[in-house]
């Protein structure tokens, strides 16, 4: 099997990154705009630097790390050979969208991926119109980049508007704790390493026990004590509204550079 990333910018090289560990780097062929980036990535996966049409005559997967406003021109350039499996990570645009686009058929999946593919503990969403045998291939692939979860297309992109944008505001979560620290007098670095820490820890808490967050958070609140009167200060200043707003806002834009 022959696997062939087209992009290989932050999300295309960490899942290329996570697809060696899965496969060998051997298997990989690499494509970006830049083939200096490709290069590089190519050398320290073990794997080879390719065109794209290279990688459209001789790959049995090809991966589409690029944005959906170049997706038909990069399609549309595809001297395509064989039956390969075709697999976006383009927000918002659909599989029938990229059918139109290439112009023949051929199995797709529609993958979104989050950046925490980088370190092993991704989320990542797709629908597959291919074969069962085709699609497990797939999840062999990204095995390593994290979690794989099958949806419905139709619910891709408000799962990526959480999951995809998600990291986004967990950062500025935890900076934003980092800086309270830092404002009763921790150093920066402690701070920083407290606030990630205590994300990752209660994430795995919610994880592993299944426990609803809010009973979790009560457990933490005494009557009268200092987690409670954090909690309040959060409330008053509209923290649950505007995290939902965040998601909600991120899913409408999604929708929106599908149908341009």
């Amino acid at each position: 099997m022959k696997y062939g990333f087209i992009g290989c910018g932050n999300m295309g090289g960490a899942l290329a990154a996570a697809a060696a560990r899965s496969v060998g780097g051997s298997s990989l062929l690499l494509a970006d705009a830049d083939p200096q980036k490709a290069a590089a990535l190519a050398e320290t996966l073990g794997a080879a630097a390719a065109t794209n049409q290279e990688i459209a005559e001789s790959c049995d997967y090809i991966i589409l790390g690029v944005k959906p406003q170049v997706m038909g021109k990069v399609l549309k350039e595809l001297p395509i050979k064989g039956n390969p499996v075709m697999v976006s990570m383009a927000a918002g645009l659909k599989i029938e969208s990229l059918k139109e686009m290439l112009g023949q058929e051929l199995p797709w999946i529609r993958m979104m991926p989050n950046t925490p593919v980088q370190v092993g503990e991704g989320r990542i969403l797709y629908a597959s119109e291919a074969e069962p045998e085709q699609t497990a291939g797939f999840c062999r692939l990204f095995a390593h980049a994290g979690k794989l979860l099958e949806l419905e297309e139709k619910l891709i992109d408000a799962g990526s508007a959480l999951s995809g944008c998600g990291p986004a505001f967990v950062y500025q979560f935890i900076e934003a704790l980092a800086d309270g620290g830092v404002a009763c007098g921790l150093p920066r670095a402690i701070a920083m390493e407290l606030a990630a820490g205590t994300v990752l820890g209660s994430a795995k808490t919610v994880l592993e026990t299944g426990a609803h967050p809010g009973a979790l958070k009560d457990a933490v609140c005494s009557p009268g004590g200092s987690t409670i009167m954090g909690v309040k200060a959060l409330e008053d200043g509209g923290f649950r509204s505007a995290a939902i707003n965040a998601v909600t806002e991120a899913y409408h834009k999604t929708k929106e550079l599908g149908e341009k």
